[in-house]
């Protein structure tokens, strides 16, 4: 583990998050791990904790956040949302931290359309899967295969 020399860092990374559309409740978060909890992501990917962005926003290290792998791992289900009992649109600050990433040279423009466009074809495939739990059908399940195929043999 690294040392972490608070005066190195940028303490004001939490008030330019908070200053931003969707993101004006960061700072209310105490870290209680409903985000986390509640995440989908967190199921699949043990490294991935919403908590741990909070923490290092607080300690001032905007590199670490806006590098950080983290921000772009989020479904922005809003599952976090819901559930979060400060009201903290973490969803919404996940779409922050990834605009600030772009902005500040952490990460290539295109990253965030190929993020959105990943969102969109998981949340289709996801719809789809359910109807296809509903309603068995060859058709529907032929439409996930395609889809998925597509996907996987789309060009870089």
């Amino acid at each position: 583990m690294d040392t972490i020399v608070l005066k190195k860092q940028d303490p004001k990374i939490k008030n330019d998050i908070a200053a931003r559309t969707g993101a004006e409740k960061f700072k209310l978060c105490f870290t209680c791990g409903t985000c986390t909890a509640s995440c989908p992501v967190a199921e699949v990917n043990e490294d991935y904790d919403p908590r741990k962005l909070i923490r290092m926003s607080i300690f001032g290290m905007r590199k670490g956040v806006l590098s950080s792998d983290i921000i772009w791992m989020c479904q922005r289900c809003y599952v976090c949302y819901a559930r979060c009992p400060q009201n903290v649109k973490f969803a919404d600050v996940m779409g922050v931290l990834r605009e600030m990433s772009v902005e500040e040279g952490f990460s290539p423009k295109e990253r965030i359309e190929r993020i959105e466009e990943l969102d969109r074809f998981a949340q289709d495939l996801r719809c789809n899967f359910v109807e296809q739990l509903i309603n068995p059908d060859d058709k529907q399940r032929k439409k996930i295969v395609a889809m998925v195929d597509e996907k996987l043999n789309e060009k870089k």
